[in-house]
């Protein structure tokens, strides 16, 4: 550990906190205790205790993070909290700050958070929790009419690629081959799936995406969570209401928020029922009849982003064999593998829980 004067003592709990984090909070707060809380696979986490300046009670959310993209995780979080917040009220927890601090050899970057107690057993009313989700694509426009972010947010612990673009063709070409590199890096090369890859970025993302803003046709970039899983939601236990977490928005064509839900590891999202009442408010981009193909191709991100993160899981696998189906139906290639609808969970229903482990 770093100078002590730097810490907070004289607290309860087993979680050292740093002044900075304290820093964050109004002039004049007390802490009474700082502890462990939850489970992330890429940060430490705690909750912390204060009596405010007021003499009222209260407790904050702390996120610390080191290592690769640790200041995009919280730097990101903090800005897209922020903008779903100014949008929605109370979707999200609301966001104090974020900063840095040393702590022997590690650099720590922090995000800091009001704390909810959450149900994280219980899905959401589907109505009212699709309303929420369409008013946010709906109300949470881009401030300069283009698709990307102000600053680079992550998925997981894996950085974005946000810059700002016209054409969202480009703009998610951009992010999934963020999380192809990233994928390769862990995994290692793969022929057949490098030219998978290519195939997709150069004649089936042109073809599918383009024709969102081609032939008179015209999308607007909507505000999303990033990250929107069951993992991700919780029923606060005090007022019953609904609380995502841990965002890493961007502007991007709506329906790619649903990727992850195509998923393996989706196990109630994957029902119809979530994405009809969402239509009821916001319908399909056209064209229409490419709804799904669309959804598969979104749903290489979160994959790929996974196979990145977890070294050997199923995920390369199942987004191989989704980029065969898209490459078949829009870039046919001879030499490429052939699509086996017996590997399609969309086909076969299997499930493969998320495994997360406590990071040490």
């Amino acid at each position: 550990m770093s100078d002590p004067d730097e810490w907070e003592t004289a607290i309860d709990g087993n979680f050292p906190l740093h002044k900075a984090v304290v820093q964050l909070m109004p002039k004049g707060t007390k802490v009474i205790s700082a502890e462990s809380c939850g489970i992330s696979a890429w940060t430490k986490t705690a909750k912390i205790s204060v009596v405010l300046p007021d003499e009222s009670r209260k407790r904050y959310f702390l996120k610390c993070a080191t290592g690769q993209s640790a200041r995009a995780l919280v730097e990101g979080e903090f800005h897209s909290a922020t903008a779903i917040e100014a949008t929605v009220s109370a979707l999200v927890p609301k966001a104090a700050g974020w900063g840095e601090y040393q702590s022997g050899e590690s650099h720590v970057f922090f995000y800091l958070g009001d704390f909810h107690d959450m149900d994280f057993a219980t899905a959401p009313e589907p109505t009212q929790f699709m309303s929420q989700i369409a008013e946010l694509h709906q109300k949470g426009t881009s401030p300069n009419g283009m698709f990307g972010f102000p600053i680079p947010t992550v998925c997981g612990i894996m950085e974005r690629t946000v810059r700002w673009e016209t054409s969202w063709a480009k703009s998610f070409t951009n992010q999934l081959k963020d999380v192809i590199k990233y994928d390769n890096e862990t995994n290692g090369s793969w022929p057949q799936y490098d030219v998978a890859c290519k195939q997709l970025i150069e004649v089936v993302i042109p073809r599918l995406l383009g024709a969102l803003q081609s032939e008179g046709r015209e999308i607007k970039p909507a505000l999303i969570h990033g990250d929107l899983w069951e993992r991700n939601i919780g029923i606060d236990m005090e007022t019953g209401e609904t609380v995502l977490f841990d965002p890493g928005s961007t502007y991007a064509h709506n329906e790619m928020e649903f990727g992850t839900w195509r998923c393996s590891w989706a196990f109630y999202f994957n029902s119809p029922t979530w994405m009809r009442l969402y239509q009821r408010h916001i319908e399909p981009s056209e064209p229409v009849e490419e709804w799904d193909d669309r959804n598969r191709l979104y749903s290489l991100h979160p994959y790929l982003n996974d196979s990145a993160g977890h070294p050997g899981s199923a995920s390369r696998q199942l987004a191989y064999n989704d980029m065969l189906f898209l490459c078949e139906k829009y870039g046919p290639l001879d030499g490429l593998e052939k699509y086996d609808p017996e590997k399609d969970v969309s086909v076969t229903g299997a499930y493969v829980p998320f495994v997360m482990k406590q990071l040490e």
